[in-house]
């Protein structure tokens, strides 16, 4: 496909980028014209950054609270100033918490002229466009995971970085934990050799049911007031991003159960095991096959008789990557008993976490050196040889980890990056290798085959692709 930037906005202008569909006001918020961007404002190394919050639900108002709390720790380094959701009550309660200007309609937030950067925490469906309109109207992002859902979105998303030169930094906080990074150094140190498998779980265990929230009574379409919701935009089938459907409160409340607005287990989980290790593997990759298994084995329906999920309670994958290692993930929402986390190299093995989710915070990680025992010398010896032995040993040894939020270190370095204009800890690129996995794994389960990633096309196939 091409990598012309006209695409892009082609793009926007296809799924309806400046229809608001609410009368004149549609010019005054168009896409900006001739570059494809507005400039935005230079942030001084002094200067308190304005942040604007898309999508006040629980994530978002978490993302919002944490913001403003690193902001006050920091000097004021940064506020929030103003705040949007389709949800009537959301929005007014989120702005009475911040002191911040609320909104019904992004596009009108992204008008507001004093805001340097947009968190955009809403349902998977809408990540796109929505950095896409904000990158284009000059504002840094906060793209919640996983980032996109869509592998089409992706390479737009990547396009939209390179156009606008705007930072985007994907919120999946765990990439900024120390762990990854002490591994990083530890691998490119030789301590593991040449890398074969990394493996990994997401497990949990909940009675209701994964991501079964509590469904607001009284709230939706056609209530009033406080109870208000935009279903219309909310869906986002004028923009062409998912089907228009009669209002349904399941699916508002619980989208992450539902294919169109979210991948289940692998886009909402996934994504926190598969973005880190692509920072601390030698470089971040695209797989070149991906397959997946896995069901609804519990949570099959509701209490009124309807299926609860289309996404499966179960899921699992396997990835494979041209340097010759591949990726093995597991998780179910209806056992919460972890695999351990660890990076297999053929000299040694970097065990990240023992008994949790990758996302714990350790105190260190485990080298564990491949060794063998030499007969002759009745000793064990490191497959590595005499150079690897003396550098690494042959015992296991562990690597401190700092102990500081992994939250708090990935907003320090989105907002330190806004300043110098440097990539972030995961920059576009890194989340887009990431959001391909997940991607190809859905499609993998949903149509019962194995899936190939054309890395020069930004394609999946059914069939391998030629080097």
């Amino acid at each position: 496909m091409s990598d012309n930037p006209l695409d892009r906005r082609d793009f926007l202008k296809s799924v309806g980028a400046t229809s608001l569909g609410i009368g004149a006001a549609a010019n005054a918020m168009s896409a900006p014209k001739s570059s494809g961007r507005t400039s935005g404002r230079v942030v001084g190394a002094n200067d308190r950054i304005n942040i604007g919050v898309i999508g006040c639900g629980g994530r978002g108002r978490s993302d919002a609270g944490d913001f403003a709390e690193f902001g006050k720790k920091n000097k004021d380094c940064c506020q929030i100033v103003a705040v949007c959701d389709v949800y009537a009550k959301r929005v007014k309660e989120t702005a009475a918490r911040h002191n911040a200007k609320p909104y019904s309609d992004y596009r009108e937030l992204l008008q507001q002229s004093d805001i340097d950067a947009v968190i955009v925490a809403t349902p998977d469906h809408w990540h796109g466009k929505m950095a896409m309109d904000a990158m284009d109207h000059g504002k840094d992002v906060y793209l919640e995971k996983p980032m996109v859902h869509t592998n089409e979105e992706a390479r737009l998303l990547v396009n939209t970085v390179k156009e606008t030169q705007r930072i985007l930094q994907v919120g999946s906080q765990t990439t900024s934990a120390d762990i990854w990074w002490k591994a990083k150094k530890a691998i490119a140190d030789g301590a593991i050799g040449e890398m074969i498998e990394s493996q990994g779980s997401y497990h949990r265990n909940s009675v209701e049911g994964e991501w079964n929230y509590p469904i607001d009574a009284g709230a939706g379409p056609e209530a009033k007031g406080d109870d208000y919701i935009d279903w219309n935009m909310w869906l986002g089938s004028q923009f062409k991003l998912a089907p228009k459907r009669p209002w349904d409160p399941d699916r508002f409340f619980r989208f992450r159960k539902y294919w169109d607005y979210s991948l289940g287990i692998a886009s909402d989980l996934f994504y926190h095991v598969i973005a880190p290790l692509n920072i601390c593997w030698d470089e971040p990759q695209f797989p070149t096959k991906v397959t997946a298994a896995g069901g609804i084995y519990v949570f099959k329906k509701l209490p009124d008789g309807r299926p609860d999920r289309e996404v499966p309670d179960t899921f699992h994958l396997m990835a494979e990557y041209a340097k010759g290692h591949s990726l093995v993930l597991s998780s179910s929402m209806a056992n919460d008993t972890h695999i351990p986390g660890m990076i297999r190299g053929h000299e040694g093995t970097i065990i990240l976490v023992e008994h949790g989710q990758f996302e714990r915070m350790v105190p260190f990680i485990t080298v564990k050196p491949q060794v063998k025992y030499n007969r002759q010398e009745q000793k064990l010896i490191a497959i590595g040889g005499e150079a690897y032995e003396k550098k690494f040993g042959t015992k296991d040894y562990q690597i401190p980890i700092d102990q500081r939020p992994m939250m708090e270190a990935h907003i320090d370095n989105f907002l330190s990056c806004m300043r110098t204009r440097q990539k972030p800890h995961l920059d576009v690129e890194t989340g887009a290798k990431a959001v391909v996995v997940i991607n190809l794994a859905a499609q993998s389960y949903r149509e019962g085959k194995t899936m190939y990633w054309d890395a020069k096309n930004w394609k999946a196939t059914d069939k391998p692709v030629k080097a």
